[in-house]
């Protein structure tokens, strides 16, 4: 293999033709997370890239511009020259395989839903869009209630509780400084917003977020976040929290009230309101209900192998080095396969159980994608415990799910010559 600057030589002496570049996904690329980064850089400079689905655990193959082979370079990103011999091989093996090609166009408009007092814990995606350098914006309330969501094009939800339960960390942190605090500042923008606590302002943005989504938005949630916003949804105009969040009971009948069918992702399950309880709802399956020690060094989970030809959109968001992605654990961590609705597809699960760990689905013009767990890298993160270092994890798996979801609103599968 070529030294990167022997390529750079090369490349700019005209002297490989013609001038293709891979950027591989298998075992051999020396850092996963910045290849990303990487090939939205180049989209961002207004070139399109191919992304080469299940073809070296998900490959990318550009023109190689001496831009781009420095921007590798730069960036220790693994890269090899393509000529016409070579790229006539990889297309024939993508041809008689389950593969394909996907062309991506455009850099998505990135926009991230966090609170402005977020701490260094909080957070997955924001770690991961950083360490592989994807621009984005950091957006909350104000600007989803006020209708700016239609300037992006993807959305991820930081590790929010769109019921308006604070995270329900109230039994375990209610006299913490930062709950204090944080629980002030909700109530503050309730109140600017014009909403009479904050579970009813949190259902509004709940709202907003879902018209977003069916207006041709993509929506990624990692967490909590998840299924609290789905349940904010089923829950529109119903009293689901207990005194501590709104100074009344939850409604007796709220169960009975719940209207699934204007969530995304379940239905028919129970929700917990016992502001002492870390739990939501029955969706989120606890390791304490787990039969049998979980640790990281048993706990697993597996991808779904698809049809690449034909399901391209769920081939794109599994594409992975290894099948077998460490499990990690957060406050929503799995979610239980009998609260699914039928339309959801299921992308990743610990098999044998009832645990589902990665799904996706459409609504209206768009799509949402949902992974249980808080950090890919951190088994079980606690409050207060420093946010995980990529540049010791460059080939994350779990991490590579993450990234998976920001290149797949650039994609259109790309017609084949008859």
């Amino acid at each position: 293999m070529l030294r990167p600057i022997t390529l750079l030589l090369i490349l700019s002496a005209n002297l490989l033709w013609p001038q293709k570049l891979l950027i591989p996904m298998d075992q051999a690329q020396s850092d996963h997370l910045k290849a990303y980064g990487v090939t939205f850089w180049f989209l961002k400079q207004g070139r399109t890239v191919e992304w080469l689905l299940n073809y070296r655990g998900g490959s990318f193959l550009a023109d190689a511009t001496p831009a781009l082979v420095r921007e590798c370079q730069v960036r220790g990103v693994l890269m090899e020259p393509v000529d016409a011999a070579s790229l006539g091989e990889i297309l024939a093996t993508i041809e008689n395989s389950n593969m394909d090609v996907v062309l991506l166009e455009k850099a998505p408009r990135i926009a991230v839903y966090s609170p402005p007092n977020k701490q260094p814990w909080d957070d997955a995606v924001t770690l991961a869009l950083e360490y592989a350098e994807v621009p984005y914006v950091t957006i909350y309330d104000e600007e989803v209630i006020t209708g700016q969501l239609t300037r992006y094009d993807w959305l991820h939800l930081h590790h929010e509780d769109f019921t308006g339960q604070h995270g329900k960390f109230w039994g375990a942190y209610r006299n913490a400084q930062w709950y204090r605090e944080q629980e002030v500042s909700y109530q503050a923008l309730a109140r600017k917003h014009g909403f009479p606590n904050v579970p009813a302002h949190k259902q509004a943005v709940a709202l907003r977020i879902k018209e977003f989504v069916v207006r041709g938005g993509f929506l990624f949630a990692m967490c909590s976040a998840t299924d609290s916003w789905d349940i904010a949804l089923a829950a529109q105009q119903v009293d689901i929290v207990g005194v501590p969040y709104d100074g009344t009971p939850a409604d007796p009948r709220a169960q009975a009230k719940l209207d699934f069918g204007q969530a995304v992702a379940f239905e028919n399950y129970q929700l917990i309101t016992d502001p002492a309880v870390y739990e939501y709802s029955t969706i989120d399956i606890p390791s304490s209900h787990n039969p049998g020690p979980r640790s990281a060094d048993s706990d697993y989970f597996t991808l779904f192998e698809f049809a690449a030809k034909y399901d391209p959109v769920p081939t794109m968001l599994t594409q992975n080095h290894v099948g077998i992605i460490k499990g990690f654990m957060g406050q929503t961590t799995n979610f239980r396969r009998s609260t699914l609705k039928k339309s959801v597809v299921i992308l990743g699960e610990r098999e044998g159980t009832e645990e589902v760990r990665y799904i996706h689905g459409n609504v209206g013009q768009g799509t949402f994608t949902f992974l249980g767990g808080h950090d890919p890298e951190d088994y079980q993160h606690y409050v207060g415990d420093p946010p995980t270092n990529l540049a010791l994890h460059p080939n994350s798996p779990g991490y590579r799910l993450i990234l998976n979801n920001v290149l797949f609103p650039a994609a259109r599968k790309k017609e084949r010559k008859t």
